[in-house]
């Protein structure tokens, strides 16, 4: 039975959360025309957002994905809600974990719980940043042939939303030091939005992360791209959230610079000792 979910405004998504003008809206040349649902399961980690879950489960599932709700004992009542939604609608899963300990744990839990179940697992935020109505084109992605597919503010036709200047120099500025850290290619780093093919996230070895925040998105970026898998990037317009408030803080900016000097310096003395030989 399908859980009470928000009306569905024109462009598949809830009226009451992201404002979808066509105006801002990168070009559309990923969208599958009929999108395969049946095999794909999208991940939502959540800590106190009881008053966006409803609304996130309700897009989402209006496309016809399954939905896993991993809750880090928000005290919010967020789990609650979560089992609530479940209870009525048998394509909603809830995950609960003893306490918050950080988006990468959270992740990789997830992950385990249904890398064998589906052929393609999405990762998106709960907090309504990402668009529902872009799950569609990451999973085209796959089906034509990536192995793991990011939803990029940092592409052609990719960009983000209501920012003042100095968040979206901090963003960007995160993103080059990441990539010239580990070396990477990929332009959004840090992006949460993403699909992987199971196959691909098995090669990952997510569980295995070391980083336990934000850096674990870098981590996982840098590891498809050593490991030679197919990455692409689709571009997303990326929207401050409307209820609630953002988990970003202090400690989890000095993790991600801290390991992304670590692995900077790792980096650079592997190639040292490469060309020593």
């Amino acid at each position: 039975m399908r859980a009470n979910v928000p009306s569905i405004g024109r462009q598949g998504v809830p009226e009451s959360g992201i404002d979808s003008r066509e105006s801002d809206r990168p070009a559309d040349p990923f969208r599958p025309a009929d999108p395969l649902s049946k095999d794909t399961v999208v991940v939502l980690p959540t800590y106190n957002e009881a008053e966006n879950i409803n609304t996130v489960v309700g897009a989402v599932r209006a496309y016809g994905y399954a939905v896993l709700i991993v809750d880090d004992a928000s005290p919010d009542g967020t789990g609650e809600i979560a089992d609530r939604i479940a209870d009525g609608d048998s394509g909603v899963e809830v995950l609960h974990r003893a306490s918050k300990q950080g988006l990468g744990a959270a992740y990789s839990a997830a992950y385990a719980y249904v890398v064998d179940r589906y052929e393609v697992i999405v990762q998106m935020d709960a907090d309504l940043s990402h668009d529902p109505v872009d799950i569609p084109r990451l999973t085209a992605a796959i089906q034509n042939g990536a192995d793991v597919v990011i939803g990029s503010r940092y592409v052609a036709g990719g960009g983000i939303g209501d920012w003042s200047i100095f968040r979206r120099l901090l963003s960007s500025g995160g993103n080059r030091f990441a990539r010239l850290m580990v070396g990477g290619q990929v332009q959004d780093m840090t992006s949460g939005f993403r699909a992987f093919r199971s196959s691909a996230l098995n090669q990952l070895d997510p569980g295995s992360c070391t980083a336990a925040g934000y850096a674990f998105q870098v981590e996982m970026a840098a590891r498809a791209e050593s490991l030679s898998l197919v990455v692409q990037e689709i571009p997303i317009i990326f929207r401050d959230r409307v209820r609630g408030t953002s988990k970003m803080d202090w400690r989890v900016a000095f993790e991600a610079v801290r390991l992304f000097s670590k692995w900077g310096v790792q980096r650079l003395m592997s190639k040292l000792r490469f060309s020593g030989r």
